[in-house]
């Protein structure tokens, strides 16, 4: 048992970051909970409204527009990030000379502030011969369609965009893979194994808790998709990029409409909670943890 004054000197310390959790982590979540339920604009009290918000959102046509996006968005990014984020780090993993140059080029979007790379991209992808791609497009003559102001191709920048910057798991996916036991490889090597022999019957399973790690953060992000839609379409055209968070994110500090932006969010939640129980269970049991 800890004495007293132990236990006050464990408390003293622990203070400031309690405040900090009830200040700005469960004062907001319990704030934005009740704001739910209300009708509420900043300059007035919130107005308790009870469900309204909720039966609201679902005869709004652009909530359901701005989940079929960001669903769209999901399900084409998270499969293509695991797949070219475990081919990368496969590459880069390889024993060659300059090899942590390479490493350092692939990391780098990633730590590229958003707002630039959204800027950066922008001009890539204009709609004119201006743009680098559709320039590119014209050397070979083809005509490119205007990225930015077609609903049809809107989307496509976004996602060649979010998958420029996977370095954050490539980083993970590499640390994974140093961690598979080499004896492993040389047993399979005297068994006369191949490359893809070696890559789907040890480097893959032996690999499968990171990749479940980050499809796990990838599912919570994935849905939280916000500030290069902002910067770069603002939802337009037509909501063609309409994200689910940017549309939260409008209602609240433009319109000011901040309950029923909070009804959102807790619907977020619950979605998010859904796909993260989904997956956990589905793919829990495929995970080959190693001393298992």
């Amino acid at each position: 048992m800890y004495k007293s004054s132990n236990l006050f000197l464990i408390l003293t310390f622990l203070f400031p970051w309690l405040i900090g959790l009830l200040v700005f982590l469960l004062g907001p979540i319990l704030a934005s909970f009740y704001l739910s339920f209300t009708e509420y604009d900043i300059l007035r009290k919130p107005l308790w409204i009870g469900l309204d918000n909720y039966l609201l959102m679902f005869l709004d046509p652009v909530f359901w527009i701005s989940l079929r996006i960001t669903f769209i968005y999901a399900f084409i990014t998270l499969p293509l990030s695991v797949i070219i984020g475990v081919s990368l780090a496969v590459l880069l993993n390889q024993k060659i000379r300059g090899i942590t140059i390479y490493r350092t080029c692939y990391y780098l979007p990633s730590i590229i502030p958003l707002v630039a790379s959204s800027i950066v991209w922008m001009w890539i992808f204009r709609g004119d011969e201006g743009g680098l791609f559709n320039n590119f497009l014209s050397k070979l003559n083809i005509h490119g369609p205007l990225w930015f102001s077609d609903p049809k191709w809107a989307l496509i920048p976004l996602i060649i965009m979010s998958l420029w910057s996977i370095g954050n798991s490539v980083l993970i996916y590499l640390a994974g893979l140093q961690n598979i036991p080499e004896t492993l490889y040389e047993a399979s090597e005297i068994d006369g194994a191949g490359f893809f022999q070696k890559l789907f019957l040890i480097t893959i399973p032996m690999l499968t808790p990171t990749i479940f790690f980050n499809l796990i953060i990838g599912i919570i992000s994935v849905f939280q998709y916000f500030v290069p839609a902002y910067v770069m379409t603002s939802g337009g055209p037509q909501y063609a990029t309409s994200f689910y968070s940017l549309y939260a994110y409008q209602n609240a500090f433009e319109d000011f409409k901040l309950g029923y932006a909070s009804s959102m969010a807790w619907v977020l939640f619950v979605i998010v909670l859904f796909f993260t129980v989904l997956a956990y269970k589905g793919f829990s049991d495929r995970v080959f943890y190693q001393g298992k």
